[in-house]
């Protein structure tokens, strides 16, 4: 969050670069296949933690 490039953003704005650059700094060297897993665990465990199933979408891997 202390990037200089996005010093001057509202706080909203500079969280939300900070959880891109984590992301991007996590999947840098994955395959496609290897993110696919990392988003569908990552979505899985906010819809868990939300209490929330979902009725549509197969998170299964």
């Amino acid at each position: 969050m202390n990037d200089p490039d996005i010093a001057g953003e509202p706080m909203g704005v500079r969280l939300a670069h900070a959880m891109r650059f984590k992301v991007q700094d996590e999947t840098k060297n994955m395959t496609a296949e290897e993110k696919t897993i990392y988003y569908r665990e990552g979505s899985r465990a906010a819809l868990e933690r939300l209490g929330i199933t979902p009725k549509y979408a197969d998170l299964e891997i």
